[in-house]
């Protein structure tokens, strides 16, 4: 039988929020080439509109500024247009020069942008780098944007994700100091963490059944307890019931084989236990176009893989690949959220 035309539906039209970032890095460079390009949904940037024109008369591209009209039709990004919502710098901005001054305005962009995404005004946030130092220095104890963004939604449990193609690395813990990191490797921590990143790897990603391969904390998984006994007394108790309950999970198994090509083709998910255990091995392979998603808001976050390279800021020579890839994947799981919601009989997104 075949199906009558009408009751094909497209993809609703996304509209994605981006945030530049740091003022004095990248991120606005990046923002100024992306205006370059049509994409197929419609962007938004939150930020000054006087520091991209600036940036933009810096790199020799012209571009045109238009402000963002919420009630205005949604329309796909057209080549050499950017829209924006505005929010003004606390000082003027110079290119590679860090101000403490415009700290603020950081945390401004990014509260702006999370607000519209919970309120329904943009379908997900895509944000370029932060410079942590800085707006420390500036007196914000700024540990992240997880951190920032799950504070902000109240979210109990989100899980740091990077992805590249052929690898998917999420974090137990993100950005602690490593004297830090096995005081806070608990059951419960751990638990949450993989419930959260099965689901959000079904939801986010479409995949049936997640499979999850877990990284020892230890070096060799502990070697049967002579190296540690987090993987004994902890770990595989827990992965044990997880399996019996129905998950994909396997491990602990040694870190140091865990990114074995055998072993990745088994998983769809490595599970590292800090941050430099497993995102070494992912920016390795692809340092440039990876994607950092925050799973477990209930907002949808992508970001780029990299800093805020102060000493590219107004070159020209920074590499857009990685923006361009997070802007994409936002935009696929936005679709898919939404095309998820319009089901009938389906309940609304977590």
């Amino acid at each position: 039988m075949i199906q009558d035309p009408a009751s094909f539906s497209l993809p609703a039209l996304q509209r994605l929020a981006v945030t530049p970032g740091e003022p004095a890095g990248i991120g606005p460079d990046l923002c100024v080439r992306l205006a370059a390009r049509p994409f197929p949904a419609q962007l938004v940037v939150i930020g000054d509109p006087d520091l991209l024109a600036t940036r933009a008369r810096q790199l020799g591209q012209e571009i045109h500024l238009r402000p963002f009209v919420p009630e205005a039709p949604r329309q796909a990004k057209p080549a050499g247009i950017l829209q924006v919502l505005a929010r003004p710098l606390r000082t003027p901005a110079v290119a590679g020069r860090l101000d403490p001054a415009n700290a603020a305005y950081v945390l401004d962009t990014l509260a702006l942008a999370c607000d519209g995404c919970l309120a329904g005004d943009f379908d997900a946030l895509v944000t370029g780098p932060v410079h942590k130092g800085l707006l420390n220095q500036a007196g914000y104890p700024f540990t992240g944007h997880t951190e920032f963004l799950a504070e902000r939604c109240a979210a109990t449990d989100p899980v740091m994700l990077l992805a590249v193609p052929g690898l998917r690395v999420a974090l137990a813990t993100t950005h602690l100091p490593l004297s830090q990191v096995a005081s806070h490797i608990t059951g419960s921590l751990v638990e949450r963490i993989l419930r959260v990143l099965e689901r959000e790897l079904r939801e986010k990603f479409a995949l049936t059944r997640p499979r999850i391969l877990v990284c020892g904390l230890n070096p060799h998984a502990g070697e049967g307890g002579h190296l540690g006994t987090e993987e004994e007394t902890l770990l595989r108790p827990l992965i044990e019931d997880l399996r019996a309950q129905g998950l994909a999970v396997t491990g602990p198994v040694p870190a140091d084989t865990a990114f074995l090509p055998a072993r990745l083709a088994q998983c769809d998910a490595v599970l590292a236990m800090y941050h430099d255990q497993g995102l070494p091995v992912l920016k390795h392979l692809g340092f440039g176009h990876a994607v950092n998603i925050t799973l477990g808001l209930p907002i949808l976050r992508t970001s780029v893989d990299h800093g805020t390279a102060l000493e590219l800021a107004g070159t020209g020579a920074a590499d857009d690949r990685s923006l361009d890839a997070a802007l994409v994947l936002a935009r696929e799981m936005a679709e898919r959220r939404s095309s998820r919601s319009t089901q009938p009989g389906a309940s609304p997104p977590a």
